[in-house]
This record gives C-alpha cells, sequence and structure tokens, in this order.
C-alpha cells in the first residue's frame, strides 16, 4: 500500500530538481528550446508534437511536481485507511501529467489534450467520496469546465486560418488582425472558466468535496493556474479592451471572495475562497500587462496554499473529519507544530514582510500603484487585502484561540508524523521561496518611486485588516454577532453573490419548468386528445360497443323478433 506513494514520490521530487536546474541553466543563458518530433508524415502533411523548454515552463514545472511530491506523501498517512489509495495515487499522477503536458505545450491541440485531461480527472478527483454533494460538485465542475473547452475547440478550428496550430509564432499577428482576436477572446474565456472568474466562480469552493491531497494540489498548483498559466502564456495577444475586460472580471473576482470568505465556517471552503481571491489578484495584475509579476505571484501562492491546505487536513483528520471552525479552538495547545505550519501559511498569505507572500503581493500593490488606473480599481485592490488579512485573522482567531468547543473526549495530538514531513518539505520555501525567486526572476530589480503614505498602504490595510477579522470573528455568549445585525446583507455576501444558485438552479430551473408545462400541454395535452390516445379510446369504445352485440348475439336476435312481430300485430290489427 505504502509503496506506490513512495515510487511517485522519490520519481516526482527527482524530476523537480532536475527542472529546477534546467530552469536555472536556461534562465542563466537565456535560451529557448523548443522540441519536435514528428509522429507522422504523409505526403506533404505532417503531425508534429512540440514541446517549448524555457526558464518559465521548467521552473513552474519544477514547482507543481515539488508540491506534488509532498502532497504524495502526505497522503501516505491521510488516506491510509482507503482501501483504493492506489487507485487515488494514480488519479492523482495522471491529474499531474495532464497539467505536465499543458505547461510544455507551445501548440492548441496539445493544450486541449492536457486541459481536457484536467477536467476529466478532477470529476474523477472531485466525486472520490461517492455521495449526493460530491457528484453535484463534480457535476458542476466538469459541466463549467466545459464551457472554456469548446472555446478552445473553437480556438483550435479559427487558427486554422493560420497554418499551423502553433499559437507561440502568431502571438504578435493576433493583437493587430480584427479577424484572429477572435482567437484572444476564445482563450481569455476558457481561461476565465478554468480559474473561476466571475461568472464561472461556483464551481471552485464546490470542488472542495475532493479529498484534501487534491484540494492541495488543485487550489495551488495545477487545475485553477492553468487559466492563469494559459494568459501568461498568451498575453501579448490581448488587446486593451480585453484588458479592461478582464481587469474589471479578475478585481470583482478578488473581491466578492475576500468578502464570502469572512462569513464562512467551512475550514476548506474559507481557503477555497482565498484561492479564488489570489487568482483575481493574479488575473488582474496581468491585464495590466505585467506577466512577470503574475506569475511570481503564481508561484509563490502555490506554496503557501498546498501547505495551508495540508494543515487543514491535519486538522480534520484529528476532528474526526469535523470541517467547521466552530467547532475548534485552543488548537495550538493539542497541535502546536501543525499550528505553527498554519499560521506561517496564513501570514505568507496576508503579506506579512519577508515571507514569500510579501515579495509578490507586496510588489503587485505597489507596481499598481505606480501606474494611474482610477480611484475604484484602486479601492477594490486594497480593500481586497484587507479583506484577505481579515478572514485570514478570523480564522485564526476561531481555530487557535479561545476555547476548545469539540467534543470532550478528544484524541487530538501532532504524532501523525508523515503528514508533518509533507509540510515541513514546502514550509522552508514558504519561509525562503519568495526572496529566492525574486532573485532568479527579476536580474534588475523594479524602480518603485512611491509618496510615504501609498508606500505604506499596503501595511496600513494588512493592520486594518486584521483588526476588523478580529471583531468579525469575536463570540460570546452574550456577544452580538456582527454578521447577524445585518442579515440579508450577510446573507447575500456570504452567497458569493448568489453565484452558485445562479449556476445550478437559474440554469435548471426554467428549462426544467418549461419542460414541464411542454409536456404537460402538449405531450399528454392537446397532441394526445387530437393524437394517439384518443383515436385509441373511441376505437376502444366502438370496439366494447360490437363486442357487446356479438356476445348477445341470440338475445338480441330474439328481442329484434318480438319487437318485429309486435310492430307488425300493431300494423296490421
Amino acid at each position: 500500500m505504502l509503496s506506490i506513494c513512495l515510487v511517485y514520490f522519490y520519481f516526482f521530487m527527482f524530476f523537480s530538481c532536475s527542472f529546477f536546474v534546467m530552469s536555472l541553466m536556461v534562465m542563466i543563458l537565456d535560451y529557448s528550446i523548443i522540441l519536435e518530433f514528428d509522429l507522422l508524415t504523409l505526403n506533404s502533411s505532417s503531425i508534429v508534437m512540440t514541446f517549448l523548454f524555457d526558464w518559465m515552463s521548467l521552473l513552474f514545472m519544477s514547482f507543481v511536481l515539488f508540491i506534488s511530491s509532498m502532497v504524495i506523501y502526505y497522503s501516505m498517512e491521510y488516506m491510509s485507511a482507503d482501501l483504493n489509495i492506489n487507485r487515488f495515487i494514480m488519479l492523482v499522477s495522471m491529474f499531474v501529467a495532464s497539467m505536465m503536458l499543458l505547461i510544455i505545450s507551445p501548440n492548441l491541440i496539445s493544450i486541449l489534450l492536457g486541459w481536457d485531461g484536467l477536467g476529466l480527472v478532477s470529476y474523477c478527483l472531485v466525486i472520490y467520496y461517492q455521495n449526493v454533494k460530491s457528484y453535484n460538485a463534480g457535476m458542476l465542475t466538469a459541466l463549467t469546465n466545459r464551457i472554456g473547452d469548446v472555446a478552445l475547440l473553437m480556438a483550435v478550428a479559427w487558427m486554422l486560418n493560420y497554418g499551423s496550430w502553433n499559437y507561440v509564432f502568431y502571438i504578435e499577428f493576433m493583437k493587430t488582425d480584427i479577424q484572429m482576436e477572435v482567437i484572444s477572446y476564445l482563450i481569455v474565456l476558457a481561461a476565465m472558466t478554468k480559474s473561476a472568474q466571475i461568472p464561472f466562480s461556483s464551481w471552485l469552493p464546490a470542488a472542495m468535496a475532493a479529498p484534501t491531497p487534491v484540494s492541495s494540489l488543485v487550489h495551488s498548483s495545477t487545475l485553477v493556474t492553468a487559466g492563469v498559466y494559459l494568459l501568461i502564456r498568451f498575453n501579448f495577444a490581448l488587446s486593451l479592451n480585453l484588458m479592461l475586460l478582464l481587469l474589471l472580471l479578475g478585481s470583482l473576482t478578488m473581491f466578492m471572495a475576500g468578502m464570502g470568505a469572512n462569513f464562512e465556517y467551512d475550514l476548506k471552503k474559507i481557503i477555497a475562497l482565498s484561492t479564488l481571491s489570489q487568482l483575481g489578484l493574479m488575473m488582474s495584475i496581468l491585464a495590466l500587462g505585467e506577466f512577470k509579476l503574475a506569475f511570481f505571484h503564481l508561484l509563490t501562492h502555490a506554496l503557501f496554499k498546498a501547505t495551508l491546505f495540508m494543515c487543514a487536513g491535519a486538522m480534520i483528520h484529528n476532528l474526526s473529519n469535523c470541517q467547521d471552525i466552530r467547532f475548534m479552538g485552543s488548537m495550538v495547545i493539542n497541535m502546536p507544530m501543525i499550528c505553527s505550519f498554519f499560521n506561517i501559511s496564513n501570514l505568507s498569505l496576508c503579506g506579512l514582510p519577508f515571507l514569500s507572500g510579501f515579495y509578490s503581493k507586496d510588489l503587485i500593490l505597489e507596481i499598481f500603484s505606480m501606474q494611474y488606473l482610477n480611484m475604484f480599481m484602486y479601492l477594490i485592490f486594497f480593500i481586497s487585502t484587507g479583506l484577505t488579512v481579515s478572514y485570514t485573522f478570523r480564522l485564526s482567531y476561531y481555530s487557535m484561540l479561545g476555547d476548545f468547543n469539540f467534543s470532550t473526549l478528544n484524541s487530538l495530538n501532532d504524532s501523525n508524523f508523515i503528514m508533518q514531513k509533507g509540510m515541513l518539505g514546502l514550509i522552508f520555501f514558504v519561509v525562503m521561496g519568495g526572496s529566492m525567486l525574486m532573485w532568479l526572476m527579476f536580474p534588475t530589480p523594479y524602480f518603485i518611486c512611491l509618496p510615504l503614505v501609498m508606500k505604506l498602504m499596503a501595511l496600513i490595510v494588512t493592520v486594518i485588516g486584521a483588526w476588523i477579522g478580529y471583531e468579525f470573528s469575536k463570540f460570546k455568549i452574550f456577544y452580538s454577532l456582527k454578521a447577524m445585525n445585518f442579515m440579508s446583507l450577510s446573507l447575500y455576501f456570504s452567497s458569493m453573490w448568489n453565484m452558485p444558485v445562479l449556476s445550478t438552479f437559474g440554469i435548471n430551473f426554467y428549462p426544467l419548468f418549461m419542460g414541464k408545462l411542454i409536456y404537460n400541454n402538449f405531450d399528454q395535452g392537446w397532441s394526445e386528445y387530437f393524437g394517439a390516445q384518443n383515436i385509441y379510446s373511441k376505437m376502444k369504445l366502438s370496439s366494447i360497443n360490437m363486442q357487446f352485440l356479438f356476445n348477445n348475439n341470440m338475445k338480441l336476435y330474439l328481442i329484434i323478433l318480438v319487437f318485429w312481430v309486435t310492430f307488425l300485430f300493431l300494423m296490421f290489427f
């Protein structure tokens, strides 16, 4: 049972280190390597498999494989009671393989293979725990991602106007040619469904129905980042109008997710909404043309979000599968090691100075402050940052401090050593990864010249956000919960602006209601009356009358004879 986990762990770890070293070499030499494998040549047509290895794809693959190896090692204990652990590890490996194919493809066809592979395997992983909630979540995930798949298929068809599906050769041309701008719109639509931007956000919190190791992988470096990575590759092809649209939707997603997480009580759902908020940040900064910054934040976010999910999994594991943060409290006494990892990752998410999240998040906010856009965008960026700190401190308050609210007979401890080793591998990079990547990715540092207030703005909103989070989370017997005072507003913000309802009930209700009306009025109504049922009932009535006559013919002849004789008798006498 354990051997397959270890095999994949060592396999992924070896390739992760290899790709990291290759990435450094390619970065130093400033190389891009394109490998072409001629699969089939028929007459003058050839089918070629193309792979692109540059510093970006190699570094991203290294990170994905490193996080995957840690997640598989962690699963060794987390999924130890599962009878089908081999199947689970195989599914995770297929998931990672699909992501690898997507990362190294400069070709829309092979991107589609990886893209669809991610969609299909994610469905299998979301419905891994077989219950109604998982099936509904899996279907929502699969169907929302199908919209993006169809957009990508349409882009593949539209690229027939060029002579090849290798988009890397036509990136600059796509922006200038009006006909070819269609491709960039389709690519953005595909990326928005996979990275769960508004209005496709509802599937991402629903996908938490998967086992926690899968959530750790999905929400950090694989499924949800595929859309952002695709746009990083296509960033030169985006026109100004498209970038403005992407900026608006990305910033609204960031705000909506940050707001929703402040009202949520499910541990995994809070972290999932946090992912959604960070994806909105990546999309927004990408729409401002800073694709390197988006990639930088993508990598640092992958590190601390994977660790966060692992810690959440360890807590859920110890609390007999309870995910409600109101049942937690004083966890730091019983699980000091895991709580330390949890706090470090949370502080990195908030952008605490000199942790990995600080380097990317602070840089994004300061670069954004240097550009002139408008007050709305400035406010939404900084308010969303404040909300991030707010829900993080609220989560820490509920889980770490206060009274322990679970059952008295608890067996909370830090004895799950294999899980801790998995987290320990990541925590070093959560602390050091940001500065390391900063030195690697930006050989010349950004020069940021801002007034003192704007320079300190990120720290100011962090402190205010922390205070609001503390106020949000206080609950005692005699204390009136702030959210209860504004019930309708709280319900609206906590339900992700009614998006889950619109994505499920909103799409299903009217077609099903219309179908019922048509079925009752036409299929079971007039068409039955003028059609088969009415003809059948009239013929049946006629047949019954005939049958009556045929069955009683002797009696009828006798009665007719009597009537006839009586008639004659009356006529002649």
